[in-house]
């Protein structure tokens, strides 16, 4: 999961400027982006059991961090490049046009969501009130300062949250780029003092509180953004800096992955699985003491830990360069392996779209698995149509994106 485009670190960190790196996609960047838009799906579909077997159910990070760390390497190339070729104020252009861009899909998202949900409760086909499933009882009860409240940010319900945190983290990327040609170790200080003032816990514990860095979610309480940008802004930019070549991509070797390994199973006892299932007492307690540590809302320090173990076992399980998600093989396993890659590796590459799509979908398929009950047999089918429909989207997308009608002579 980590990039390895073979970038070196300059040779002091001092450095002003550093090396453009050439626009080369990573085929484990793409990859792993999709595995984490079908885990996405699968938990904001509400009653399913697939959620059982995600990575949040095992350890402290889930698919928020595989979808943020992803982002900000795509980002190294999409915007990273833009600053690299036409400098720093039409780099800055480029990210205020996908910022633009990200907002109109928070805000269309939301539309539909509210509106898909409305029209199910004006059907009267259940008794379950819906838009109070993602708690819209305000917005429909009075909307329009809550309408003024959506277009400015200021209202960010529970459910429609990580876009927004992806715009203000994007919004910060020009004061990256500008700090990096003064000195890397400087941008690293910025983006660690960001963090450890987004640590709301920690701060309550130093006495320092009133410094907790967050955004307001709603102006009628103290409640603040769920995701909170200036913590989730290290594993942005981590993923930013590996794809850079601002930190070298970690050697492969047996250590390394052994290390990693003890670090995720370490965190099977503190995880939802340990204390549930297992019924580690002592887990529980723990978990109740420390939630700070693995805050998911501040991007708590266990989070990044755990997850950067994880994501070195993806980096080793893809091999050096993703020559492992490379099949040659002629065999029928070898072509079925091909295909999940091929499609995965799709999904990955419309990342955005398909996001869209399936918090739309996943309401919906909670919607009808309400209706049709939630046997095994229903909601394996149900997660197995919301993949197809997500692959479905990617290549559509896709097709759309190349413009197959440009250049076709008129008749």
């Amino acid at each position: 999961m980590v990039s390895t485009l073979d970038a070196e670190l300059p040779s002091k960190a001092s450095s002003p400027v550093s090396a453009p790196v050439a626009r080369v996609r990573d085929p484990r960047l793409d990859f792993y982006r999709g595995i984490a838009m079908f885990i996405i799906l699968f938990a904001h579909t509400p009653g399913n059991f697939f959620t059982s077997w995600i990575p949040a159910r095992w350890g402290f990070s889930d698919a928020t961090e595989m979808f943020v760390f992803c982002s900000g390497m795509a980002s190294a190339i999409a915007f990273g490049g833009a600053f690299d070729r036409a400098g720093w104020r039409l780099g800055t252009a480029r990210v205020g046009y996908r910022v633009w861009q990200v907002y109109w899909a928070h805000i269309g998202m939301f539309v539909i969501i509210a509106a898909m949900l409305a029209a199910i409760d004006l059907a009267a086909v259940s008794d379950t009130v819906y838009i109070g499933t993602l708690n819209l009882w305000r917005f429909f009860s009075d909307p329009g300062p809550q309408l003024v409240g959506l277009l400015t940010l200021t209202y960010v319900p529970n459910y429609f949250d990580i876009l927004p945190m992806y715009m203000v983290v994007l919004v910060m990327l020009p004061i990256v780029m500008a700090l990096s040609r003064v000195n890397l170790w400087l941008l690293a200080g910025v983006s660690l003092a960001l963090w450890f003032f987004a640590q709301g816990a920690l701060l309550d514990w130093l006495g320092l509180g009133h410094l907790h860095l967050s955004l307001p979610a709603e102006p009628w309480s103290d409640r603040r953004w769920f995701f909170n940008p200036f913590g989730w802004q290290l594993v942005f930019f981590t993923g930013f800096a590996f794809m850079r070549g601002w930190i070298p991509a970690p050697p492969l070797n047996r250590v390394l992955v052994g290390l990693a390994l003890l670090i995720v199973l370490a965190n099977v006892p503190l995880s939802n699985i340990g204390v549930r299932e297992f019924g580690f007492d002592w887990a529980r307690e723990w978990r109740m003491e420390n939630r700070g540590w693995f805050s998911k809302s501040d991007f708590g320090i266990l989070r990044y830990v755990q997850f950067l173990a994880l994501a070195y076992l993806g980096y080793a399980v893809a091999g050096d360069g993703g020559r492992n998600l490379i099949v040659t093989g002629t065999g029928m396993l070898a072509r079925l392996w091909a295909t999940v890659i091929r499609l995965t590796t799709k999904v990955g590459q419309q990342s955005l779209a398909v996001f869209l799509f399936s918090m739309v979908l996943a309401r919906f398929t909670g919607f009808v698995l309400d209706q049709l009950g939630r046997d095994v047999a229903t909601v394996t089918l149900a997660n197995l149509i919301g993949m197809a429909l997500l692959v479905c989207v990617a290549y559509s997308v896709g097709w759309f994106k190349r413009q197959p009608w440009r250049g076709v002579p008129a008749r």
